[in-house]
């Protein structure tokens, strides 16, 4: 069991040898990607500095499931919300005022609505850090810096792949569009 457990520990600590190509244009870039898959590429990436339409769908991407956690986190914000008011008026301090009883849902939806969005918001930004790896102290590598300014970038693993499917990779690269064809460590 304790040699599994290492095993998979010391897999996972193992850097990448990533082989990618830059693009200056997303047109270009989803050509690619549709070209990678009819090819049976496997694409480790794709990095670009703002949404490209469509690339969701040709990378076969499945729809993101934030809204239902976002969904979740707000139920548990109007739960909170009204419990505790239910609690507060009926139990801890029950005092009769403008006439009306003590148990007012009417009165309560403002302060519901208002813990809704509150758990709801806080919930789904603490999820998507968290599910992206961006969490406070973690430092994710990149490959290259004008990834995030002008560059579409397109990227392959190449951890054990023999100089032949390298340079199947990175003829593909070539015939694709990619104006500069790097390989990194990450």
């Amino acid at each position: 069991m304790f040699e599994s457990a290492n095993i998979h520990h010391t897999m996972a600590n193992q850097s990448k040898e990533v082989l990618y190509g830059l693009y200056n244009d997303e047109q270009v870039l989803l050509q690619a990607v549709h070209k990678a898959k009819a090819d049976h590429l496997e694409i480790m990436d794709v990095y670009s500095p703002f949404p490209v339409h469509g690339l969701d769908e040709a990378m076969g991407l499945s729809e993101s499931r934030l809204h239902q956690a976002g969904f979740v986190f707000g139920a548990i914000g109007t739960l909170t919300a009204f419990l505790f008011m239910t609690w507060v008026f009926t139990r801890d301090w029950p005092i009769i005022f403008g006439g009306k009883p003590y148990w007012s849902i009417p009165a309560f939806i403002p302060i519901t609505f208002e813990l809704t969005v509150l758990f709801a918001s806080i919930g789904m930004v603490v999820a998507y850090y968290t599910v992206c790896g961006m969490a406070p102290g973690v430092t994710n590598p990149t490959l290259d810096d004008r990834i995030t300014d002008d560059k579409f970038c397109l990227a392959f693993q190449t951890n054990g792949a023999s100089q032949q499917e390298i340079d199947k990779l990175k003829s593909f690269l070539t015939a694709s569009g990619a104006e500069e064809i790097n390989a990194k460590t990450i």
